[in-house]
């Protein structure tokens, strides 16, 4: 009878063993799926995107882009362009490339000249990374008679969004 005895022993301490191992497992379990229930939507609210960018936001881009050529000439102007941008200017050739199309704006830099639009209207597309302002422009200079001279024209602009969030002009086109 002592092996028997023995062997009830083992068995109750088996027993208690597998209790005590599953009461283990279902507060790990429970733990696990109180962390999943709380802490995964604080984690997701944390990653999820920016609010989709609207035609209010390119028409405020278009704001700030003028000011920037006001107060940088050229610099300021290039800033809002993408490297791979295309001007498609009135009555000249197409100009591919961001280089390119800054050799053409050093006119921006004389303090005599001053350029200014308004965005008519703006939209984005449905996939919130492209979108397009179009207006009227403005170009103010003096001629070389030396008497003030005063342009008036239309422009369209094609913004993309970049991989940073930021948006940059990628197409750019004006007639007056």
């Amino acid at each position: 009878m002592p092996f028997l005895g023995y062997r009830l022993c083992v068995v109750e301490c088996a027993v208690q063993f597998i209790e005590a191992a599953m009461k283990s497992l279902l507060l790990v379990l429970a733990a696990t799926f109180l962390v999943g229930v709380f802490a995964v939507p604080t984690i997701h609210s944390f990653a999820s995107p920016s609010p989709k960018a609207s035609a209010d936001t390119l028409r405020q881009l278009e704001e700030e882009f003028m000011k920037a050529a006001a107060e940088r000439g050229s610099a300021g102007y290039m800033s809002y362009y993408d490297d791979d941008a295309v001007e498609v200017p009135n009555g000249a050739s197409i100009i591919a490339g961001k280089i390119n199309i800054a050799k053409t704006m050093g006119f921006l830099d004389d303090k005599n000249n001053h350029l200014s639009w308004t965005a008519v209207g703006a939209d984005i597309s449905a996939s919130g990374d492209l979108g397009y302002t179009y207006g009227t422009f403005e170009f103010r200079s003096i001629g070389k008679d030396g008497k003030p001279t005063v342009e008036h024209g239309k422009y369209t602009s094609i913004w993309k969004k970049q991989r940073d969030g930021s948006w940059k002009v990628v197409l750019d086109m004006g007639n007056s």
